[in-house]
């Protein structure tokens, strides 16, 4: 994809957004002194194991999405696929109000470790990042992401929310294998195995 098609693409899943849900913002963390609480929260209870919550990770509350340090320098169609992902938050967020998203991401089982209702929704919103992914760049990138969604649900980056390995890599190859057959659904393979419009 060129840069100018990225940028076309981004523009348009922001304007998708904000029709969608008005009220609707971007907040730069750093500007956010809930943000830069919720850093220093997080680098307590995860005893320095999650530092790069300003830097590299972006987080809707409510119908705001505070980014982090690297939105600046982010690729176009990175920026689509995060939009992707994050539009996941923001509708469960209206399907569930602010205070039921809130409980459902805290303490179903506990706000550290065993968070079960924390790792549903994000499996939904990185169910979206893998096909967004597949649609922009491929799908052996998409499979290429697996270490590091594997990684944040198992490690402190979200809290340990479901430290087993095992469960996560079988959602990824479930997820993995409904984009396999989305993309053959989209392209029937011709009688030589070749996909059609390829």
């Amino acid at each position: 994809m060129t840069n100018q098609a990225g940028q076309a693409a981004s523009a348009q899943r922001l304007a998708e957004i904000q029709q969608e849900l008005p009220g609707f913002a971007i907040v730069a963390k750093r500007q956010s002194w809930l943000s830069r609480a919720i850093h220093g929260c997080l680098c307590v209870l995860t005893l320095g194991g999650q530092r790069r919550y300003l830097t590299d990770f972006h987080t809707v509350i409510g119908r705001t999405l505070f980014v982090a340090d690297s939105w600046q320098t982010l690729p176009d169609v990175e920026r689509v696929i995060l939009l992707l992902h994050e539009r996941v938050h923001l509708r469960q967020g209206r399907r569930l109000t602010f205070v039921g998203m809130a409980l459902v991401y805290l303490l179903p089982f506990f706000p550290v470790g065993l968070a079960y209702g924390r790792a549903r929704l994000e499996w939904e919103a990185y169910t979206e990042t893998l096909r967004g992914t597949a649609a922009f760049k491929g799908l052996a990138a998409a499979r290429a992401l697996r270490p590091s969604i594997v990684r944040r649900f198992c490690s402190a980056d979200y809290g340990w929310m479901w430290p087993f390995p095992v469960t996560v890599n079988r959602w990824y190859d479930r997820v993995i294998a409904q984009i396999e057959a989305e993309i053959d659904d989209a392209h029937p393979r011709t009688i030589d195995g070749k996909r059609e419009n390829s």
